[in-house]
């Protein structure tokens, strides 16, 4: 079976902590995971390694939507998140893998993405769409320093 791979790096005006974090909240991951058109649902979060999670994107256009879930492998706080994912969808089939690297460097925190396995059906330049919408989403929600 073939498959894709994406790889990304952002840089945002953050802190690793708050990145890491958009990432296991699922209020967060909900607001910026899912790309323009989107809305997301988690409907469980075990947040620990061999903890699962699982949920939805919906089109917001059409009100199609497609669930997937998987388990965590590696968390290291503020550094590291490695998790799995595969969709319920058998049109979709196989297991993906996604690493994130998170380090600090002097303007926030430097951030790179690792996907593969993605299925061969979904095209690679939608991922890099759809990465780059998410990035732009996390960006806006972990960048601003809000004090209460």
């Amino acid at each position: 079976m073939t498959t894709n791979t994406v790889q990304l790096q952002r840089v945002l005006k953050a802190t690793a902590d708050r990145v890491y974090r958009a990432f296991l909240d699922p209020d967060a991951l909900a607001k910026w995971l899912p790309p323009h058109g989107f809305v997301g649902k988690v409907h469980e979060m075990d947040a620990r390694v061999g903890g699962k999670y699982r949920m939805r994107f919906t089109n917001l256009t059409t009100g199609g939507s497609h669930s997937f879930g998987g388990e965590y492998l590696e968390l290291v706080p503020g550094q590291t998140l490695r998790y799995t994912a595969q969709f319920d969808d058998p049109n979709l089939p196989g297991q993906m893998q996604t690493t994130v690297t998170l380090r600090e460097v002097f303007c926030g925190v430097e951030m790179k993405v690792v996907q593969e396995g993605i299925p061969a059906v979904i095209p690679v330049e939608a991922c890099y769409l759809g990465w780059q919408e998410s990035l732009l989403l996390l960006a806006q929600l972990t960048e601003p320093e809000i004090r209460e």
